[in-house]
Parts: structure tokens; C-alpha cells; sequence
């Protein structure tokens, strides 16, 4: 059992899990986190606890930020906005088809990477030019897609929550129609496109669940018997793990568990019992 707290670099952004150590932040103190280019402020958004999971190999915040370490965090951000709104002056002028998603800054280097979106391959050269002269530094483009887009700017989902890409979703893992009529969700882009306007990542999460229970479940049509009798199967519930029968007395509908209409539980319950107390 180890410790573990989260951090985000933005407010509402993305989340990232650190080893406290000896330091016990609360939520919303400024904390120091460990980069490739030095430490960096970050806001603590989950105090350090304690988890049953392996958390070794995370990375040890480095203590609470001072006083020159929040100057220096505000001073990139000034430079952040000021290089956004230069970058957008330019793109507008050189006439380029470019949205600015997001830029970043590091001050040690002193070097600006501007990440873009466009419906093609753009040629910025002259552009680059002309940012590197205006911003005073080196400056580099990056062409990114929707989905790591929609990762940076963030935004609220169908749902009512976060964008998962904004917040803990780390990789994006391929999503198919298929899985949409595993669910019996509507096949329309509308209903399940995310922010990104591609398939929303969820689509993802509840597929195996729904994979293995059409595979021990009785199929829609199918004659079974029930405690309240004997039915068809007209619906599946697959997060209540039930199916939906109508009853073949009166019509009427009722939810029975996956287990109780099942061929092999119902073969076991014959041959050893229903197993309740003798």
C-alpha cells in the first residue's frame, strides 16, 4: 500500500498522478512537479492518500512552490497568451487555413511550440519566420489531429463530466461502429460523436461487459422459462445483468437475472439444489 495524489497543470485540465513523499499538500496548494525541462507548478486536486493499488515507479513531487517559483509560472503564462495572440495575427495575415489549439513555453530554452489544427498539410515556413522574429525565440509548429484537440482545449461531454481525454485518459485506443451496436446505440453520428467529432471514447469502456454477457445470454426471441413462468426474451438490461421477458400468461412484462433464464444454471440448480439452507 502506497501513497498517491493528483496534480493539474490547468484548472479543470488534465490530471497527473504523483508519489508525495514526505510533502502533504492540500487541495488547491501549488506544488512542484518534476519535468523533462525542471520542476514546474502544478495544483494539487487530490490530497495525498493512501491506495491498495502498485503505485511504485510514480513520479516524487518535488514540495510546495515558492514564492519564485509561482513569479517564473506567471511570467510563462503572460508569455503564453502573448505568443497565442501574436500567432493568431500572423496566421491571419500570411493568409494560412490554421486554428491555434494551444501553445507552450520553455523558459530555459526559450523556445515557443505552437500546436495547430488544419484541414491539410500546411506550408508555415514563412510563418515560422515571422513568429521567431516577432516572439524574439525559437519557435516550432506541430500539425495535431481532432481528438488531440479536443485533448487541449477540454470541454464538458454528453455526459455532463470532463472530457476523459482532458482529464485521465492518457492513450487513444481504436473505437468502431461496431461497438455502438454491441450496445444497441443508435448508429448516428450525432449521438455518438464526441467533442472531437470522431466516435467518443466511452464507446470503449462498457464493450467487454456487453461482449461477454450476449455470450451467455439467451437471445432476443428465445422461449425460456422464468420464476413468474414461462416467457420469450424481449430486451436485455446488460448493466443490471438481466434480459426483459414477456410472459406467455397475459403478456405481461417482467426483468428476471441472466442466471435464472440460463440453460446451465438451471441445469445445475436441477441436478444439486437451488442451494438454500436445509
Amino acid at each position: 500500500m502506497g501513497m498517491m495524489m493528483a496534480v493539474s497543470f490547468t484548472r479543470y485540465g488534465r490530471l497527473y498522478y504523483l508519489d508525495p513523499g514526505e510533502h502533504s499538500p492540500k487541495v488547491g496548494d501549488k506544488v512542484l512537479v518534476p519535468t523533462d525541462s525542471g520542476p514546474e507548478v502544478a495544483e494539487c486536486v487530490w490530497a495525498p492518500q493512501y491506495t491498495s493499488e502498485d503505485v511504485d515507479g510514480l513520479p516524487l513531487c518535488a514540495g510546495p512552490a515558492g514564492e519564485e517559483h509561482l513569479a517564473r509560472d506567471e511570467s510563462n503564462k503572460r508569455r503564453r497568451a502573448e505568443a497565442r495572440s501574436v500567432s493568431k495575427r500572423l496566421i491571419k495575415r500570411h493568409g494560412l487555413p490554421m486554428k491555434v489549439v494551444g501553445i507552450d513555453y520553455l523558459d530555459a530554452d526559450n523556445v515557443y511550440t505552437v500546436y495547430f489544427s488544419a484541414p491539410h498539410r500546411v506550408d508555415f515556413r514563412a510563418l515560422v519566420r515571422d513568429l521567431a522574429r516577432n516572439l524574439r525565440a525559437r519557435v516550432e509548429l506541430r500539425q495535431i489531429g481532432p481528438r488531440d484537440e479536443a485533448r487541449l482545449q477540454g470541454g464538458i461531454g454528453p455526459c455532463g463530466r470532463d472530457l476523459c481525454c482532458a482529464t485521465f485518459l492518457k492513450d487513444f485506443e481504436p473505437v468502431s461502429v461496431r461497438m455502438a451496436k454491441d450496445q444497441d446505440l443508435p448508429v448516428n453520428p450525432l449521438r455518438i460523436a464526441g467533442a472531437c467529432g470522431r466516435l467518443m471514447c466511452c464507446l470503449k469502456y462498457e464493450h467487454p461487459l456487453y461482449q461477454e454477457f450476449r455470450a451467455s445470454a439467451p437471445r432476443v426471441g428465445v422461449s425460456v422459462e422464468t420464476p413468474e413462468g414461462a416467457g420469450t426474451v424481449v430486451g436485455h438490461n446488460v448493466p443490471s445483468d438481466s434480459v426483459v421477458v414477456r410472459l406467455n400468461d397475459g403478456g405481461r412484462r417482467c426483468a428476471c437475472s441472466k442466471a435464472s433464464v440460463c440453460g446451465p444454471r438451471k441445469a445445475y440448480d436441477s441436478t444439486y439444489g437451488d442451494g438454500e439452507p436445509v
